[in-house]
């Protein structure tokens, strides 16, 4: 198996729309290649594409094992966090990416979140 050939293959697959496509390609890559960062964050955004939270965890979590100071898997961890329902546990993780980078939309992920646990508190 050509692993750039396949690599290529499903990033083309992400970028038209078909993340299940993309994650079947990705998934042998990312046994054969464990390491490999930019494989195991496209194989964990095609997760949370395709709405496999669990899986997208998975691979978000290795990332910030091997490198802490990825603001974005912590950012798309806080996502996933978020998209599952789990706030509070997504609220560090929003808060580190911000703080480590300012961008837009990692303002908007963690804005979110907190007027979402606002609202729970005051239930």
């Amino acid at each position: 198996m050509d692993l750039l050939e396949e690599y290529r293959r499903a990033n083309f697959f992400f970028e038209s729309g078909d993340p299940l496509g993309a994650a079947k390609l990705l998934e042998p890559i990312v046994e054969a290649e464990p390491h490999n960062t930019a494989v195991r964050q496209l194989l964990a955004r095609a997760y949370f594409n395709s709405a496999q939270l669990s899986r997208a965890e998975t691979q978000l979590r290795a990332l910030i094992e091997h490198d802490p100071s990825d603001h974005y898997a912590h950012h798309v961890l806080g996502r996933t966090l978020e998209r599952a329902g789990r706030f509070r546990e997504a609220l560090p993780h929003l808060r580190l990416a911000l703080a480590m980078k300012q961008q837009t939309d990692y303002q908007e992920a963690l804005r979110r979140v907190e007027a979402w646990l606002g609202k729970s508190a005051a239930e």
